[in-house]
């Protein structure tokens, strides 16, 4: 039984109550100036007809806990003060006793999660700012099977839309096009079409034919898709990043699904058909934010446009029953979405939880497929590796672990787009995130190899475990241990908040403790063997909690750099 449940079984005999009632409300002290753990007696006040203050001072003329070095009532609350050696001992023992599961909140068991990420058009390479969506896709994944979630990862597939029928026809007169030749091929076609008006029907003419079954079109975009999708995969799994499902758009109009929708909208009485023919969906009771509060569903021949298969789709993954609905989408997407979520509100569904991001960004502002102004994520993540390779081989006499260079480079990829808030733009500097020192990836794998370093120096594995956690008293140690046992609290808001900035933030200040503890604190040169064997076990803790939260933000650790 921890001190938290010592605490909280003493109250609810005082109080006559359900222990996990009591539980639910003790609140762990943002400073241990004010105590370790704080139990407010206000909502209590009504019931017992007691000031809180009165309340307070009652449980606390009741409670005798060996594990309490004092109790003092302040302004309406209890405030715990656990012995030191107990809290150190018990945060310690948890995390070497669970290891990589400390901090999971074991939520998911028996539960179902479903995310959408990535889902770019499947018309060329992807470019480095639209890894964002993958990486924070990726990273929300790994959060939920952490804590016991069943995930299925989708990717939405727009094997229909315009920019597939222009590769089409931008590679007609081609044999054996590859992935590589794509983007090329699509920024070419697009200025051709944008001067043709015979090119651009062309291009409309082979989506009319796909919506109207035609068996070969359905095979050309079929094929011309399935190399870009290869190729894209390719990328990501480098990465580390994978796929459960590919969901194609296509499917949903050559299965029937787009027409039903399409009838499920008239009987809502809200589609009507505009003077240009097309139809469209009357979203002014939803108060968007927008002048002409309408969602236009087909073209005027009556196509479907991509929101119409963008709620055919949605409605597919809520009928799929999960208990949490993700969707990873750009923040200019913003306004787009609320217009599907209320379009799937009015059908009766309920839309999905959204996580919304800002850009990566050149120097030089925007990156744009279509103009051709992008970094390709394959050429960056060349560079970037290239990079770490001659940076490893000046420190390793000219020799380079390839496995660790990718660990090395990929992870700088990922934490410089990760650390920041979604809401806001990363502008990506190659440079300072191959820096040893600072909040990069690199700072916290150089320190991680450090601990392992020490602890095989030490051959920690085989070294007695002692109960002398009194030796861990310094005012560095306390707040480190703060630090592990907060841990369970990020695991906890990020869950919620779904943003993994929050978890590279955490375990950026957790690696500058470790490393100022480093260089202040003898570790295998300390005092006493018995000390050295507990600074031992600390360091060993700081390590689990490093390492599980770079394999959460989708980063591996290394041994040695």
């Amino acid at each position: 039984m921890s001190v938290k449940d010592s605490i909280a079984k003493e109250i609810a005999n005082v109080l006559n109550k359900d222990v996990l009632e009591i539980e639910k409300s003790i609140e762990k002290s943002p400073n241990l100036e004010i105590g370790d753990y704080s139990f407010p007696c206000f909502r209590l006040a009504k019931e017992y007809r007691k000031s809180p203050q009165a309340i307070a001072e009652d449980i606390k003329s009741k409670m005798n806990l060996n594990e309490l070095e004092k109790i003092e009532v302040v302004s309406g609350y209890v405030n715990f003060f656990v012995k030191k050696e107990l809290y150190v001992k018990e945060v310690l023992n948890q995390i070497e006793e669970q290891k990589d599961e400390y901090g999971s909140t074991k939520e998911g068991e028996g539960k179902k999660a479903l995310i959408e990420h990535t889902s770019i058009n499947p018309n060329a390479s992807p470019h480095i700012g639209r890894a964002r969506n993958a990486l924070i896709g990726d990273s929300i994944v790994r959060l939920l099977k952490f804590n016991n979630y069943k995930v299925e990862t989708h990717y939405f597939v727009n094997d229909i839309g315009k920019q597939i029928s222009m590769l089409l026809v931008g590679t007609k007169n081609k044999q054996n096009v590859t992935f590589d030749e794509l983007l090329q091929i699509y920024i070419d076609i697009n200025k051709e079409v944008q001067e043709n008006a015979e090119l651009e029907q062309e291009v409309f003419d082979n989506l009319n034919k796909l919506e109207n079954g035609d068996k070969e079109t359905i095979e050309k975009f079929r094929k011309i898709v399935q190399i870009c999708i290869e190729g894209q995969r390719a990328i990501f799994a480098e990465l580390g990043i994978k796929y459960d499902y590919f969901d194609y758009e296509s499917d949903f109009i050559l299965n029937g699904t787009v027409n039903e929708i399409l009838e499920k909208l008239e009987k809502t009485g809200k589609l009507f058909e505009a003077e240009d023919g097309r139809l469209a969906i009357n979203q002014e009771e939803y108060k968007i934010p927008m002048k002409a509060p309408v969602l236009v569903v087909t073209r005027a021949d009556k196509t479907s446009l991509y929101p119409l298969r963008d709620i055919a789709y949605s409605i597919y993954k809520a009928n799929r029953n999960a208990d949490k609905n993700i969707i990873v989408l750009g923040e200019d997407q913003k306004l787009y979405f609320k217009q599907i979520s209320a379009a799937l509100d009015l059908l009766g569904y309920k839309a999905p939880q959204v996580i919304h991001y800002s850009f990566v960004l050149l120097p030089d502002g925007k990156m744009s497929t279509r103009n051709g102004t992008v970094v390709l994520l394959e050429d960056f993540m060349r560079e970037i590796l290239e990079k770490t390779k001659l940076e490893l081989a000046k420190r390793n006499d000219g020799e380079v672990d390839e496995e660790k260079a990718k660990k090395i480079a990929y992870g700088a990829v990922k934490y410089t787009i990760l650390k920041g808030s979604c809401e806001k733009n990363v502008i990506f500097d190659l440079e300072k995130s191959l820096s040893f020192d600072g909040d990069t990836s690199l700072y916290i794998q150089y320190n991680y190899a450090r601990i392992n370093s020490i602890l095989g120096k030490a051959n920690y594995e085989n070294i007695e475990k002692l109960d002398k956690y009194d030796l861990l008293n310094a005012d560095a140690e306390i707040e480190i241990i703060q630090k592990l046992e907060e841990f369970k609290k990020i695991i906890q808001k990020v869950t919620e908040k779904l943003t993994p900035n929050i978890i590279a933030n955490y375990v950026y200040e957790l690696t500058k403790l470790f490393s100022s503890y480093y260089h202040d604190y003898s570790i295998l040169s300390a005092e006493t063997e018995e000390l050295k064997n507990m600074r031992l076990q600390l360091i060993y803790c700081i390590g689990v909690v490093i390492k599980t939260s770079l394999e959460l933000l989708g980063i591996d650790t290394v041994d040695s750099i």
